[in-house]
């Protein structure tokens, strides 16, 4: 290919500016909160699981304690009358008095031992409860420190995306002004390999680093000053400038 040497250095410039753009594209996904964020969410999901399952708990014991209070009060009225029997004298025959007063101290510790189960659950009821607060707190100061992570993130991005922006506007006329072969073929080979051009700098590639040989550079000397060159190793085009070394 064909292309005038001060299109060919146009060529560079276009390098320079994509190069900056795709630094500012990369610093957009490697922005530290990217991270902060993804470890962020995992603890926020992590304590929406265990407030779920606590909250669950609490439930479920809340039923149990109401359950344990209706199953004591049918005992307890039970209790109170078969007592209002025995002290009003209502109940003169021995034998049912000894039966009462037996059905009284086994309702007694009957009533003791529901009691007893009652408490055991109010107690697991108030620890899972501070448990589920304790959980919701935490899950709340997740979430700030998610919105902040967010906000700041969503900050740096708009930042570098003008910025992407502003360099792409730039880009734009002197991209126009070199010659559409020329700015296909670079195109293309910034699309396989991230930069289409890169400059003959002392014997040695711009793009790839790579130190040409005596006779690669031979060859590049007699070239015409129009022929697009291209590199031996990475194959961009090699732009010739002063300082070239040829």
């Amino acid at each position: 290919m064909l292309a005038d040497p001060a299109d060919q250095r146009t060529l560079l410039t276009l390098a320079d500016l994509d190069t900056e753009v795709a630094r500012v594209q990369h610093a957009a996904r490697s922005l530290p909160q990217h991270k902060t964020i993804a470890e962020l969410m995992a603890a926020r999901q992590q304590l929406t699981d265990e407030l779920v399952a606590s909250v669950t708990d609490v439930d479920d014991l809340q039923v149990a304690v109401t359950k344990a209070e209706a199953d004591l009060t049918p005992v307890r009225a039970r209790l109170e009358r078969d007592e209002k029997r025995i002290n009003d004298g209502s109940v003169s025959d021995g034998k049912i008095l000894r039966s009462l007063q037996e059905e009284v101290e086994h309702l007694k510790r009957r009533i003791g031992d529901l009691e007893d189960s009652e408490l055991e659950l109010m107690g697991r009821l108030e620890d899972a409860t501070a448990h589920r607060d304790r959980i919701a707190v935490r899950k709340r100061e997740i979430e700030e420190k998610l919105r902040a992570a967010v906000a700041e993130r969503d900050t740096a991005v708009t930042k570098l995306s003008q910025e992407a922006k502003d360099l792409t506007a730039t880009r734009a006329p002197i991209a126009a002004r070199v010659p559409a072969a020329l700015l296909t073929l670079y195109e293309k080979l910034r699309a396989s390999s991230g930069l289409g051009a890169a400059a003959l700098k002392q014997g040695r590639c711009g793009g790839c680093q790579l130190q040409l040989t005596v006779s690669d550079l031979d060859t590049y000397r007699r070239a015409a000053a129009n022929q697009v060159l291209r590199c031996v190793e990475c194959d961009r085009i090699l732009v010739r400038t002063p300082e070239s070394g040829l």
